[in-house]
This record gives structure tokens, sequence and C-alpha cells, in this order.
């Protein structure tokens, strides 16, 4: 019989992302990044001017930051322990919407904490992705984790039988992005490993437990 499958993303789940993304803008570009304005296109201003950004610049800078910086990022609490642990029951790959050429690169930063994993690169919604994954792994079980209600959302309809935990682990962001479990497109919302670790290994081992959300 297959072993179950993690499949998880990595941003905000595994390593902090956007903090270190807002320190660099403000450091080295004069950008500030505010988590309150709504939308990714609406959040950089030129520090001075409060000029808004136009959307190729802040894509750009996007993609500097994964190119040249990714060395800033630092391991979600907790998540390098349980994603340990959840090894010793199931498979753990990583879906990442990160553009291809960079798939080498974040497994090699995975591989500096310790996480030497499959890493699977996608651009869009994730669920077709994650469907492939699982027409390659046959697993007897499968949990999904991602930090954005849309790809719970895509995942559901694509690979409805997944069980979905949402997480982002970044406090200032988890606060204001749609929460998957309210919208009914994530089982759970569950934003620190140390209370996502006993529900995932649940699903992965096949015990039925009710929805939860330990959002404070």
């Amino acid at each position: 019989m297959t072993r179950p499958l993690l499949i998880t993303d990595c941003d905000e789940v595994l390593l902090y992302m956007i903090g270190h993304f807002c320190e660099w803008l403000e450091q080295d570009k004069g950008v500030l990044f505010d988590f309150e304005k709504p939308g990714f296109t609406n959040s950089m201003t030129r520090i001075g001017s409060g000029e808004k950004l136009d959307e190729a610049e802040m894509w750009g800078l996007l993609n500097a930051f994964f190119d040249d910086e990714m060395h800033r990022q630092t391991p979600v609490d907790g998540a390098m322990e349980a994603i340990g642990a959840i090894r010793e029951h199931a498979d753990v790959v990583v879906l990442t919407n990160l553009m291809d050429h960079r798939q080498d690169a974040r497994a090699a930063q995975l591989r500096e904490f310790g996480l030497d994993l499959p890493i699977f690169t996608n651009q869009g919604p994730k669920g077709p992705a994650l469907k492939a994954i699982l027409e390659e792994y046959r697993p007897s079980r499968a949990v999904f984790v991602d930090d954005l209600a849309q790809h719970h959302d895509s995942v559901g309809d694509s690979a409805p039988a997944v069980h979905r935990l949402h997480l982002c682990a970044e406090p200032r962001l988890a606060r204001f992005i749609p929460c998957a479990h309210e919208a009914g497109h994530a089982h759970a919302r569950i934003d620190r490993w140390s209370e996502a670790l006993p529900w995932v290994l649940a699903r992965l081992h096949g015990e039925d437990e009710e929805d939860t959300s330990h959002n404070e």
C-alpha cells in the first residue's frame, strides 16, 4: 500500500517571505510595503513621495527578490520540526508558485534548513498541478497546506478528496487574507504548526475529526 502524502506550499508555510521582502524593499529600494492596503498591486509606494509603484515595477521587484534575495528567508516557527515528524509517517513534497527556473534554488534553500524534498513549481491555480502529483504518487491519503485561499478553491475543484488546511504563518498577512475555511474551500484554518501538526497527522492516518479554525 502506498504511503500518505503531504503536499505543502513554501512561502509563509515553511519559510517566512513577505516580512523579509518588506525589509529588503525598504532598506535597498526605498519602497514601503503597506500590509493594510488591499491587494498586492496597491501595497507598494516610494518612501518620501508616497508615489504608488506601477504593476510592472512591483512584479519586477518580486522577481528580483526570488532571483537574488531568497537567502534572507528564515524558517517558519515549528515548520521544520513538523515536517520532520510528518516524514516519519508520509511522503512530503513542496508545490510552490515560482517560475520553473527557480526550482533548483528552492530545493537548495530548503536543504540548508534540513529539508531535502521534491520540489514542484507552478504558475497560476494549483489544482491541476496537485492532481498531476497525485497521479504520480498514488497516495493512500493526501493533505494539502497553503496560505492562499484561491489555491484551496482550485484544489477542491481538481481533487476534492484531498484534505485542505489553510495555514498562513505570517501574522501581519494572516489577518488580511481571505479565509479559505470560512469560504468553504478548506477543511480547516490553523496558522501555527504547533496546532497544525496534530491535525495533519490525523488526516494522514485516516482519522476523522471536526473541521476547525484556530485563529486569534
